[in-house]
């Protein structure tokens, strides 16, 4: 539009209140804050127009919606971390010249920036580039957005030694535009920029002191192992120093936490290279991995599941039926459906394979092979379908990390098979299903998402909306507040996730509902309807804790490994003062599991306080101690886990007690 014409339109904004004004065309955010109240114009960062996030310095040539964006707003951390990387990245090349910057994003609870350099920066730098990070942030610097020609910012960077940023500029699709942000003192034409999608807050200032420098990682250019290494340093950052102190105690927190490090002090499990990503359970581990499982086990069969078994190595054609192969074929571990070769120091194969098979990376392609045996009538749904199944993904080295992500996993896997008229009653039971387990393993605080259909699907998008929709409905009813995220869906369906929050606040998405018109269709599933012809049934996918390796890593970190009384492998030990006592400590002992609690018993003849701090440390919730006053009196004095105080009680009741209490909650 012709600059006179855009000077003589009138445009109507909406304003966050609902209220509409008419401005100018070619109004500027800044200026509609300053229209509303100066006080508003000193305390915005950025606007949203239309529901997308901008410079408040960009002008508006049509009638829009807007939303003023504030420090408190949730969307001015993504801002306050994307203008931090950019400040720490003109502070690294102002102390390191030399330095080439690459790509530095806003992520969760901070950012990053990858920088080429011949010398590897490290942490020993850190206090040097927060220094200068100050200095920038106090220059308080205008973000100055334009627009380059693509070959003069292409030569502008190679000229300057930015071969990075010359690359990624030369990779851009034809006609985007090349937007580049200055950050510099005003009118300063020389100021430090960076090629950049944008938006940004007004100048560095804002950024303000909540930010920390937190460590250094190598990652290759563009993620391609081929390619250069780089040097990675992450940061953290928050609206203030009172923000950036809780999330830093919140680290040392969940460092002391770390199920890892709780893991091997309890002697629950351990992993190593030869197996990667693949978990070496110990007894004590597996007593927790069992007692869950069964807890579970009991809460299905109460609500009409029933339990299968299938396969775990399945020919690749049923993976091509299903679509797997061609939307997850990466995350698979295949396995050439051919004779080895038994010669020594020849090929592994003695022909190239061409039929393969590959490890479940999931049980909904086998649960339909069971319900398509014999035929099935409308009377048979719903279907309940559970198991235990042990699935295999192909996840990344570098993703790997203890029991929270593995590649081995066994899933609280189940499939409804129903009608559409069914759907809604089965997922409002799912619903109270996960209400009752999160609430019985101490989790309250759950956040409910639906997630929608990804760009990348399976199906017609009738079939999404009649999915979507049934969803909402099911939640609405089920009287579940819950969020909507876009295209966060399975390939096949949207689903439902369950976001539960743990001891110091952290999220963690664990059950999920999924409900799939497209897998029966691809799997030729059906059932005789009460009109006498065949129909498709609806699949709802549903766990409730996910895998189990990874909800007893949670469990372990929320609880601090302290764990509920009926779940810990050693529920009691009985420890003797002195040799002269051993005796008394076998009767306790043996009455203890007589009454079938998990007790050890501990007569070494050691001093008592490295016997407490042995048990402790292994995290057993209650130590039975015993000497000759409480052999006398027929007592037990109890030392509670994270306990400095001993309560003397009467050995008949202290074993009444700890029964009710080890008690599992079903």
């Amino acid at each position: 539009m012709e600059a006179q014409q855009i000077a003589d339109k009138i445009i109507n904004i909406t304003l966050p209140d609902g209220a509409v004004r008419q401005y100018d065309a070619g109004i500027t955010g800044k200026d509609i804050a300053e229209s509303i109240s100066k006080s508003l114009a000193k305390a915005v960062i950025a606007i949203k127009i239309d529901g997308e996030l901008s410079d408040l310095s960009l002008a508006i040539n049509d009638d829009a919606s807007i939303a003023l964006i504030k420090r408190e707003n949730d969307e001015a951390l993504e801002l306050i971390r994307h203008d931090c990387a950019h400040v720490m990245a003109e502070a690294v090349q102002t102390l390191f010249p030399d330095v080439q910057v690459t790509i530095g994003p806003a992520i969760d609870n901070g950012f990053y920036y990858d920088f080429a350099s011949k010398e590897p920066l490290s942490s020993d730098d850190f206090a040097a580039i927060e220094k200068q990070m100050r200095k920038i942030i106090e220059r308080n610097s205008p973000f100055a957005r334009d627009v380059w020609d693509r070959n003069e910012a292409i030569k502008y960077f190679k000229d300057k030694g930015e071969t990075y940023k010359a690359e990624l500029i030369e990779d851009l699709p034809e006609g985007e535009d090349i937007k580049i942000y200055r950050q510099g003192a005003e009118g300063d034409e020389n100021g430090w920029l960076d090629l950049c999608r944008g938006p940004h807050m007004p100048s560095t200032k804002h950024v303000g002191s909540g930010f920390k420098l937190m460590k250094v990682a190598g990652a290759y250019w563009r993620g391609d192992s081929s390619k250069a290494m780089l040097t990675r340093i992450y940061g953290t950052a928050w609206r203030d120093e009172k923000e950036l102190k809780v999330h830093l105690t919140q680290l040392e927190e969940a460092e002391a936490r770390d199920h890892r490090k709780l893991g091997k002090e309890m002697d629950l499990f351990h992993i190593q290279e030869e197996a990667q990503g693949s978990v070496f359970w110990h007894p004590k581990g597996f007593h927790i991995y069992n007692q869950l499982e069964a807890y579970i086990r009991r809460r299905l069969n109460d609500v009409g599941y029933k339990e299968v078994k299938t396969p775990q190595l399945i020919d690749n054609k049923l993976w091509e039926a299903s679509g797997h192969w061609g939307k997850y074929r990466e995350n698979m571990f295949v396995v050439p459906d051919v004779v080895p070769n038994t010669e020594e120091g020849g090929k592994v194969f003695k022909e190239e394979p061409t039929k393969f098979m590959a490890l479940k990376p999931m049980n909904c392609p086998a649960h339909v092979q069971i319900f398509n045996q014999g035929l099935k009538s409308y009377r048979d749904l719903p279907m309940r379908m559970a198991e235990f199944g042990c699935c295999h993904r192909n996840e990344a080295h570098g993703g790997l990390h203890g029991l929270m992500r593995v590649r081995q996993m066994t899933q609280d896997d189940a499939h409804i098979f129903c009608t559409e008229d069914q759907i809604t009653q089965e997922s409002m039971d799912f619903c109270a299903l996960v209400k009752n387990v999160y609430e019985d393993l101490g989790f309250n605080d759950v956040r409910v998402v639906l997630a929608l259909r990804p760009e990348q699907r399976a199906g017609s998008d009738e079939i999404w909306d009649k999915a979507e929709d049934g969803l909402r409905d099911a939640l609405t009813k089920a009287g579940l507040e819950f969020e909507e995220e876009e295209g966060e869906g399975a390939f096949y369906g949207p689903k439902v996730e369950y976001h539960i929050r743990d001891a110091i606040g952290r999220s963690w998405q664990c059950g999920t509902l999924q409900l799939d018109f497209v897998l029966p269709e691809r799997l030729d599933a059906s059932y005789i309807g009460q009109d006498g012809n065949k129909h498709r049934p609806v699949m709802l996918h549903r766990a409730v804790l996910g895998t189990l390796e990874r909800f007893i890593g949670i469990m372990i970190e929320s609880y601090a490994g302290k764990l509920p009384l009926w779940l810990v492998p050693t529920q009691a030990v009985v420890m003797s003062i002195k040799p002269e006592t051993n005796a008394y400590a076998q009767q306790v002992y043996d009455q203890l599991k007589a009454q079938g609690i998990r007790a050890e018993l501990d007569i070494r003849d050691e001093n008592l306080n490295a016997k407490v701090r042995d048990h402790s440390k292994a995290k057993v919730p209650a130590l039975f101690v015993v000497g000759a006053r409480e052999e006398e009196e027929n007592t037990v004095a109890i030392r509670r886990l994270g306990s400095k105080a001993q309560n003397v009680v009467g050995l008949d009741q202290s074993i009444a007690d700890l029964t009710a209490e080890a008690k599992a909650p079903y």
